[in-house]
């Protein structure tokens, strides 16, 4: 059975050689927003939650990392990588949701590929709008 945790920032540092290969994976499907090191850093200082998905031997079958925006009437959790077996059935969901929960999270809200899109509207996440860019 998998269980979602979250690691507090006090063992981040200890943590990160098993979750790193995790949030690589999902590095792969970014647009070069942030890279692995950034996203040690943010982890590390506490700026980004890290969660992580076990098993009862301990080991890390998926990490992902999320990160606060406060509104007027939302407290946002951003889901800013997620890579493994994190979210793969509604329990683990439910364990996520509880965690943000505890932080303050109203909301969970991410970037997503259709895939995970389609994958995600099993724990009702919508579509809510589409995100454009341009580097100036």
């Amino acid at each position: 059975m998998i269980e979602v945790r979250y690691v507090p920032v006090t063992y981040a540092a200890q943590s990160w050689e098993n979750v790193e290969e995790h949030i690589k994976s999902a590095l792969k499907h970014g647009h070069g927003d942030y890279t692995i090191d950034q996203i040690k850093l943010l982890v590390c200082m506490g700026q980004w939650l890290l969660l992580v998905a076990i098993d009862e031997d301990l080991k890390v079958h998926g990490a992902a990392t999320v990160s606060f925006i406060n509104y007027p009437n939302d407290r946002v959790a951003f889901v800013t990588s997620i890579g493994g077996k994190l979210i793969s059935n509604k329990e683990t969901f439910k364990q996520m949701v509880d965690i943000l929960k505890n932080q303050g999270a109203t909301k969970i809200q991410g970037m997503a590929r259709p895939s995970i899109a389609r994958l995600w509207s099993r724990y009702g996440f919508k579509e809510r709008t589409t995100l454009v860019e341009v580097k100036i």
